[in-house]
């Protein structure tokens, strides 16, 4: 049986592309939660089913931060990239093609270092450490 997130032969994927393709899926469910939650507490008059719709919206927060960052922590160059751009003032179209350009595998690299497609499949172990990204900690 195929599902969408998949767009080469689910049985031909390595279990950890299997996985980051299902945590990409939940990520973009989330998202779509978000927005609904928000179009309907928009138009919600009750104050108290309102007030429900808004702890329930959290909950999707909750749930595709915790999709978003398990996929960072399989994709260093994605990690090194958000950090360029996440919760940074000014604007975010230059702090996003800044990020790119500095996480840019060098030209001619060999494919093994740590922005190989084989690197990105295992576990980094790091969070995305906002306390460095607010200005704290590095």
């Amino acid at each position: 049986m195929g599902f969408d997130q998949y767009h080469e032969p689910p049985n031909e994927l390595p279990p950890e592309v299997r996985t980051f393709a299902r945590l990409c899926a939940s990520l973009t469910e989330e998202a779509e939660a978000i927005g609904w939650y928000e179009q309907r507490i928009a138009l919600e008059t009750d104050a108290e089913a309102r007030a429900i719709m808004r702890d329930a919206q959290g909950e999707e927060f909750k749930h595709f931060s915790m999709d978003l960052e398990f996929l960072l922590r399989r994709k260093p160059r994605w990690r090194e990239i958000a950090q360029g751009i996440l919760f940074q003032t000014g604007d975010i179209v230059e702090h996003g093609e800044e990020a790119e350009a500095e996480s840019e595998p060098e030209a001619g690299a060999s494919g093994h270092g740590p922005h190989s497609p084989a690197a990105g499949l295992r576990d980094r172990g790091g969070s995305l450490d906002i306390g460095s990204l607010k200005g704290g900690r590095q």
